[in-house]
């Protein structure tokens, strides 16, 4: 309820702010087309869809143009960690996923997340955007993801939203949010430093660890 996702929303323009301005290089975020706009930008969010549809379908909705695109969906699936899927997929990436037709098969929740994370990779997108991503994952599979994603995002922007702190302490600058305000922001080590309400939250993290 601090306002994380409804910030995310803004950036990549699902709706425009009531209040305020949004710049991107010093424009403000309105005055650039749309269109060109959201394929610059890659989002998942942490209620992300589960398509009744082909494992490789389900990956290139994150970009509908490229559907016919084997290559780039197989890269995308790489790229997430997807392909590990392929394996046991009696059909490959023409595996229709889901119950919902007889032959469909259903998968957990942190590999349909790994699918989802792929429809982020579908684009050559400058700003990568991930909202919760790994919710659904347990740790040693976290770290591989993220592992990963720090690696694709050289030279990129990456916004990532978490309430965990191994995930958290990977970014270049932490921000902070509280009741819709930005509370705090810094590095891993400035925050820790100046005893606010992220060092606070970290050490009743780490004292449950010990």
């Amino acid at each position: 309820g601090a306002g994380k996702t409804t910030l995310v929303k803004l950036l990549a323009r699902l709706y425009d702010p009531s209040e305020g301005r949004i710049l991107l290089d010093g424009h403000d975020l309105r005055e650039y087309d749309l269109n060109e706009l959201r394929m610059q930008v890659g989002v998942i969010f942490q209620d992300f869809q589960r398509y009744q549809m082909t494992f490789s379908q389900n990956i290139a909705v994150g970009n509908i143009a490229e559907i016919d695109n084997a290559a780039r969906i197989e890269l995308a699936a790489e790229k997430s960690m997807a392909d590990l899927l392929y394996g046991r997929l009696p059909n490959g990436f023409d595996q229709m996923l889901g119950r919902r037709f007889s032959n469909g098969v259903e998968l957990s929740g942190g590999e349909w997340q790994k699918i989802a994370l792929a429809r982020a990779y579908m684009k050559n997108a400058q700003l990568l955007i991930l909202d919760e991503p790994t919710a659904a994952l347990d740790a040693r599979a976290e770290y591989e993801v993220f592992q990963r994603f720090a690696d694709l995002t050289r030279g990129k922007t990456a916004v990532l939203i978490s309430h965990r702190f191994s995930t958290v302490r990977m970014a270049d600058r932490i921000l902070v949010l509280e009741g819709g305000e930005l509370l705090e922001i810094g590095t891993h080590e400035e925050l820790i430093a100046k005893k606010g309400r992220y060092e606070e939250l970290f050490s009743l993290r780490a004292a449950g660890y010990r």
